[in-house]
């Protein structure tokens, strides 16, 4: 019952948020700087905070770290050769790629993560999270690049917009407020040094508002309205994201006999719906940004079931 207790709020909170969005209460002009709080405050403070307190050296396990990569690696892969056998157009490759592998661990995974196992549980999967972000990103971008619409007959003046638009994204990646939030933590929690109990309470505050407020913009952004123009790329994306990459995280952490308890933050992070970051870059980078919206809305929602059916095969 205790995943039921964890699970069902959740994403009723998101569900609240598609409400008040669809009835107007939260009109657009509020979404951005909304989001910009919650992006750039909020999250961050939340995570350097839990990850200034940890220890590193309990916490972090290079092992667990290694596997996640590799399970990132592979869904690429397989996504790839999905969309090569079911004829996935060229513009929307890249996107349908993405959106199989690069999870929304800001606004859902770490909000399932602190609410099932707790501070300790999330400051694991903050500092996991700063390290695969990175390369989430990272893969997005060459992979967006690589299935540009226009790679097929590029002008100088495309490979350049291409090359500068990489070039930017990449500078965002390494600037990303949650990469820095968890790698400031780091530092700290490797220092020694406790936190004044001015700034302890300053982001014990912010972060109270952190989740609830990612929750309820997630809800906002959901659109079903695109969803049916594209079922039988949804339905493979959705099972590649929420069955058999969280799916192969198991059977990986398990051949390398790693308890449960341990790898348990990051099977979540593993088990996260499509990221809303897919759309941004989709939008960026020449991808098919209309398949990234019902991408992210329809894993979003699944991944109530995906969450609640994995957590009890593991509880």
């Amino acid at each position: 019952m205790q995943i039921i207790y964890t699970i069902i709020p959740i994403f009723i909170i998101i569900f609240i948020g598609w409400l008040i969005r669809k009835k107007s209460f939260m009109p657009d002009a509020f979404l951005n700087p909304a989001n910009k709080i919650v992006y750039y405050i909020a999250i961050p403070a939340m995570i350097f905070n839990a990850v200034s307190k940890a220890s590193f050296h309990e916490e972090f396990n290079i092992k667990i770290l290694l596997i996640t990569f590799f399970c990132l690696f592979l869904i690429a892969a397989i996504a790839w050769g999905v969309s090569a056998v079911s004829g996935v157009p060229k513009k929307m490759k890249g996107t349908f790629i993405q959106s199989a592998f690069h999870g929304n661990f800001g606004y859902i995974g770490l909000a399932v993560v602190f609410y099932y196992l707790g501070s300790s549980g999330f400051a694991n999967a903050s500092i996991l999270a700063g390290f695969i972000m990175i390369l989430q990103n990272m893969l997005a971008v060459a992979i967006l690049q690589s299935n540009s619409s226009r790679q097929d007959n590029p002008s100088d003046g495309d490979n350049k917009r291409k090359w500068d638009t990489a070039a930017s994204n990449l500078k965002a990646i390494i600037k990303h407020p949650i990469i820095l939030s968890a790698i400031g933590g780091m530092i700290v929690s490797l220092s020694g040094i406790s936190l004044p109990i001015i700034v302890d309470r300053t982001l014990s505050i912010l972060s109270g508002m952190a989740l609830p407020l990612a929750l309820l913009l997630i809800g906002a952004a959901i659109s079903f309205q695109v969803i049916r123009f594209y079922i039988r790329q949804i339905v493979e994306i959705s099972l590649l994201k929420l069955v058999v990459m969280p799916g192969i995280g198991i059977l990986m952490f398990r051949l390398f006999s790693i308890p449960s308890s341990e790898y348990l933050p990051a099977f979540i992070l593993l088990g996260s719906p499509t990221a809303t970051m897919v759309y941004v870059m989709a939008k960026e980078m020449d991808g098919d940004p209309e398949f990234a919206v019902a991408a992210l809305s329809a894993c979003t929602m699944l991944s109530a079931i995906s969450f609640t059916i994995w957590l009890n095969i593991l509880s």
